[in-house]
């Protein structure tokens, strides 16, 4: 599979203002889709009811895409349920009564933390993974001997078998998902159990990885398969380094190479835009349950305001179910605020995004032109089972051209020519590796 950290190496020239008349077949790539001045995901975390219940509807009203984050897990029919990868828990815990927590050890222990029969083990899991990420791998160390330490001396109630039909009217499952994918949103990986990544070894880490990939590749098709986002949002060098090895692109922070294209902020960063001198700005914004309104329109109002904006927003729970929960009354004015700006912003899927950068980044073409014809060849090597996505081309055409026929293959579409200080030009979309794309003029 090829990954996004390789997806951006082809240099590509940077449209400029010019009041210069442009040459009749003077072709370029929009940097969004629609010649948009910004886009937006809208992103969902964890799979909790209310988001597909309450949430979802709206957005299926207002005709808008969202890209949701699921728990693979906790989903009725997954192949691959949560599981510790390793040697006999039994052993692992009469080991450290005699043998402190260490480098070593660390981190078996710490991903079998949640399998040792008793509630209320995860947790120190999850802290210790907060100090991993930290920097504070001792304070890690102390906080698993501990645990152990409770588990030796009884202090943790038995874990409960649960039934697996409790609370089945408040989970999501495989055919009600295919139902919301057909409907245009996006489902991805947010591994099988949503560990603290950190705080696992390198099997359970890729077994959280690549199981959630295959039951969403079985269950969705390769297509679901593009992006994932890490737990708590890790950022640990080891975690990114293995989850770029199964997904080409992962929400929680984007590549190195990538990073040769585009500035990365969170929400509180993005002080000033007009200091941003790369192509693209990934503008990560999170919203809380004491997140105001006024707020979150002010993010739509900036992505608007400048040209390299991709404003990622992060949501979980909705209407009292799920972490940060924010009211379906604010959803429903918000979404619809940000439909009212849709002239100016390409609101899209976290995949279909980066997946139109990936292929706009990768793309090249040659165009030849005469006064009744002019014709683009575009091309790129990536997988097109993958990437998918149209580009939106913007060519110049002779200044007495105003309606024009667009071919390619199979597809035709008229379209009305605009005017900008280059002359003429047509807007259109079109995908690469599927053949010349032919502009003729359509007479009177």
């Amino acid at each position: 599979m090829k990954k996004i950290i390789v997806l951006f190496s082809v240099v590509f020239l940077i449209n400029k203002c010019s009041t210069q008349q442009k040459d009749i077949g003077e072709t370029e790539i929009s940097r969004w889709q629609f010649g948009k001045k910004g886009a937006v995901s809208i992103t969902w975390d964890d799979g909790s009811i209310n988001q597909f219940r309450i949430a979802l509807p709206i957005l299926n009203r207002l005709k808008i895409p969202a890209t949701f984050y699921i728990i693979t897990g906790h989903i009725p029919g997954s192949q691959y349920q949560p599981a510790f990868i390793g040697r006999p828990v039994k052993t692992i815990i009469k080991e450290t009564a005699t043998i402190p927590t260490n480098k070593e050890n660390f981190y078996e222990r710490s991903s079998a933390a949640g399998f040792l029969g008793y509630q209320g083990t995860v947790k120190y899991h999850t802290d210790a993974g907060i100090k991993i990420d930290g920097g504070k791998p001792e304070e890690a160390y102390t906080i698993i001997d501990e645990l152990y330490k409770k588990v030796r001396n009884g202090d943790f109630p038995s874990k409960n078998k649960t039934n697996p039909r409790i609370n089945m009217d408040r989970r999501i499952t495989w055919d009600e998902i295919r139902s919301y994918a057909a409907q245009g949103h996006e489902f991805a990986s947010h591994t099988v159990s949503h560990p603290y990544l950190s705080a696992l070894d390198n099997v359970n880490m890729m077994y959280e990885l690549e199981k959630s990939r295959e039951d969403i590749l079985n269950q969705l098709g390769k297509k679901y398969t593009f992006s994932a986002t890490i737990p708590y949002a890790s950022k640990e060098e080891r975690v990114l380094n293995n989850a770029y090895k199964v997904y080409p692109a992962i929400r929680t922070k984007i590549s190195q190479d990538f990073m040769s294209i585009m500035d990365e902020f969170n929400t509180s960063d993005l002080k000033n835009p007009d200091s941003l001198d790369k192509e693209y700005a990934a503008w990560q914004c999170r919203a809380f349950t004491r997140t105001t309104l006024s707020t979150m329109k002010s993010w739509i109002d900036t992505t608007a305001s400048y040209n390299n904006i991709w404003q990622i927003i992060i949501f979980h729970g909705v209407d009292g179910i799920g972490y940060e929960p924010l009211s379906s009354e604010l959803l429903d004015e918000y979404f619809r605020y940000m439909k009212s700006r849709e002239d100016d912003l390409w609101i899209a899927t976290y995949a279909d995004v980066a997946k139109y950068i990936g292929e706009r980044m990768n793309s090249s073409f040659k165009t030849t032109a005469d006064k009744e014809k002019i014709t683009i060849n575009l091309t790129n090597s990536l997988d097109q089972a993958l990437y998918d996505i149209p580009l939106t081309l913007k060519t110049y055409v002779p200044s007495k051209w105003k309606e024009v026929q667009v071919n390619q293959g199979t597809v035709n579409t008229t379209l009305s020519t605009q005017e900008d200080s280059g002359g003429k030009y047509l807007l259109y979309q079109a995908y690469p590796n599927t053949g010349n794309i032919e502009l003729k003029e359509i007479k009177e």
